[in-house]
């Protein structure tokens, strides 16, 4: 396995032209796999992990843009409350799983104890232990149920992190994006490194692999996740049954009631 370092300042941004042109045929051949996935009632789930900032939550968003929201969802779990916490682990990440037919994308996941919770403070070092014991049996387990399971790693540099933290910081639209926990990513920096070689170390199995997506360009990291992901799976194109909009009957008298019964939104694009 890679060593998955910070990521490669060294690349070429993908032009723009040539990202969203793939993009485009990427997507079109997602909603391929989700029409297979429903066809044969297969259950994928995809796991989205990485530094705060690197990408994550954007390439989540590229992935679900066109595909059915009833069959594909984005699972991003919140704090977990206090009943949560006294729970085993696994079992509030289990309840987002997917049914037969069904994709998940987990915009972070149970990998959070591998990470944050563990870096953080928010769990013990024997919990943070037994995680890493239980992990791979618990992948083990739905790989072995028949589940399609794919996890990603996005990776970049430290310089490219803080430069984007900072922009959110300029931003007011992104600065919802901030916690106390990312702009501790920054100062926690080894610390996070030690703590994601570690995850890797113990859960990068035959079974459940880890793939690591160089995030320091984003265009390229979103292109280079959804071409894996597609690649990975052995997925046939459904064919779809042939629409057509049948024939507009004619009129029957029927009278839509005056404008002034209903209220109508202000038309404020006439005073843009």
């Amino acid at each position: 396995m890679s060593t998955a370092g910070g990521g490669s300042a060294e690349l070429k941004r993908l032009p723009r032209a040539s990202y969203e042109r793939e993009l485009f045929r990427l997507q079109a051949e997602l909603v391929k796999v989700q029409e297979w996935v429903r066809a044969e009632g297969a259950r994928l789930v995809v796991l989205f992990e990485g530094r705060d900032a690197a990408g994550k939550g954007s390439t989540v968003k590229r992935v679900a843009e066109y595909l059915n929201p009833r069959v594909a969802r984005i699972a991003a779990l919140p704090v977990p409350t206090e009943r949560e916490r006294t729970q085993w682990y696994f079992q509030r990440y289990v309840a987002e799983l997917p049914a037969a037919g069904e994709i998940v994308l987990f915009d972070r996941s149970w990998y959070n104890r591998a990470g944050v919770e563990h870096v953080m403070g928010f769990c013990t070092d024997e919990e943070h232990q037994r995680f890493l014991r239980q992990c791979p049996i618990f992948e083990r387990m739905l790989v072995e149920d028949g589940m399609l399971l794919r996890k990603y790693w996005f990776s970049i540099s430290q310089a490219e992190q803080e430069r984007r933290l900072h922009k959110r910081v300029a931003d007011p639209m992104r600065r919802w994006k901030l916690s106390r926990v990312d702009l501790e990513s920054v100062v926690r920096w080894e610390e996070y490194s030690r703590a994601r070689d570690q995850m890797l170390a113990a859960t990068d199995t035959a079974e459940a692999p880890w793939f690591l997506v160089e995030s320091e360009d984003k265009r390229r990291a979103r292109i280079n996740m959804i071409a894996h992901l597609v690649s990975s799976i052995p997925f046939r194109e459904v064919p779809v049954p042939a629409l057509e909009l049948p024939p507009r009957p004619p009129p029957t008298g029927y009278r839509r009631p005056a404008r002034e019964t209903y209220r109508y939104v202000p038309d404020h694009a006439a005073s843009l």
